[in-house]
């Protein structure tokens, strides 16, 4: 049996290499081939939303391991990501209790905190980079706070973890077992010395009675960090993006800030932070009358899926009212991202705080963009505005 690892053959194929407007492209696959072999990368690519919903909800058939069928080496992507039923309804109906939405609803005033303090110590200019001084810094201080890393190392933590997701290997390998070691010895300490933080609470959940391994632990840590760390950074990047290309959409965000959670949603699908999921094959199948066969692995262009006229009306058009908004920026079926309350509320707080401090928000459009070069993201190094209050 023919077996590939998709983590290997992502980092070759990085969704960062499509650049920051890939849509062209998907939108000529959906018409031309949506599901489609590529020959040079020897990986299924799926472009439209009826087939990549369907992958999604079948994990019998279309695995979420990221090694060998046989034999599935352990890789640092978070367990949960990378289990199959049953353990992975144990460990997500554990670590669920995380982010219920009484645990979410008491990080908004934390979170609020955080976004005031960033925006307090920029340079007092006339400018912004919206990710420097605020995406970028914003998820990792609340993740590491939850995880109960001290802020002194919240630099070296945040290195490590952008180092995983590099599209070089040699970095994200060395990145993966920097974090992985940092991990292990939080975990050492709070054996000894419990807090109030979710790897304390990790430490004494158990599932059927068992405690969770330590590689568990360590890998939901990774997994937390890569869901929420990123997701939110280019949320909130994207989010301007789509904001700026219609300067009327101020206006009625400043008029009623309640409008802001179905726009982030329209953020989510329009320009989704994370273009690309990977599955792999169990055994043999059909999809669009196309053979998979055991194996083969499986690139699910959520970028695309998201732009499919087939499920959005008027697909290729911002429109922050859209409803029903079916989107899989987060995923589908039983892999739904458990942590995406996370970044939805950073990237709510963060436009609320924008939109009451600054009476102009506006890109500098003298500074060309630049988009990340990640595994998984898509969004931008910088995005400078110009401002004023």
């Amino acid at each position: 049996m023919n077996t590939v690892n998709l983590w290997d053959l992502a980092r070759e194929y990085p969704a960062s290499r499509m650049g920051l407007n890939p849509f062209s492209w998907y939108r000529e696959m959906r018409v031309q081939s949506p599901v489609h072999f590529n020959k040079r990368w020897h990986v299924w690519e799926v472009f439209t939303h009826e087939f990549c919903q369907e992958i999604l909800r079948r994990p019998d058939i279309f695995s979420s391991q990221r090694g060998a069928i046989e034999k599935v080496e352990r890789e640092r992507i978070g367990s949960i990501l990378g289990l199959d039923p049953p353990r992975h309804h144990q460990l997500r109906a554990l670590v669920s209790q995380a982010f219920t939405p009484r645990s979410i609803a008491r990080l908004e005033g934390r979170i609020r905190q955080v976004v005031d303090m960033l925006l307090d110590r920029r340079p007092h200019t006339n400018q912004l980079d919206l990710i420097h001084d605020l995406a970028y810094p914003l998820p990792v201080i609340v993740l590491t706070e939850m995880l109960g890393v001290p802020l002194e190392e919240l630099d070296t933590f945040k290195r490590y973890s952008d180092d995983m997701i590099s599209d070089s290997k040699e970095r994200a390998s060395a990145g993966s077992e920097e974090l992985d070691h940092y991990c292990r010895g939080i975990i050492q300490t709070r054996r000894q010395e419990p807090r109030d933080d979710l790897i304390s609470d990790l430490l004494a959940a158990r599932v059927d009675d068992k405690p969770l391994t330590e590689d568990e632990i360590v890998d939901f840590c990774i997994l937390l960090l890569l869901a929420g760390n990123e997701t939110t950074t280019n949320l909130i990047g994207n989010a301007m993006l789509c904001f700026d290309e219609q300067p009327e959409i101020w206006a009625e965000l400043r008029a009623n800030q309640g409008l802001l959670p179905g726009a982030l949603e329209e953020v989510l699908r329009f320009r989704s932070p994370v273009q690309r999921m990977s599955r792999l094959c169990l055994s043999d199948t059909q999809i669009a009358g196309q053979h998979i066969r055991a194996g083969q692995g499986i690139f699910l262009w959520l970028g695309s899926a998201n732009r499919d006229e087939q499920q959005f009306p008027h697909a290729e058009t911002f429109d922050i009212y859209r409803s029903p908004n079916k989107h899989l920026a987060f995923g589908n079926g039983i892999h739904m991202c458990l942590a995406s309350s996370i970044p939805r509320l950073e990237a709510r707080i963060a436009y609320e705080c924008l939109l009451t401090r600054f009476s102009i928000l506006e890109r500098d459009r003298s500074v060309p963009l630049q988009s990340i070069l990640s595994v998984l993201g898509h969004g931008v190094k910088h995005l400078l505005l110009k401002i004023a209050e």
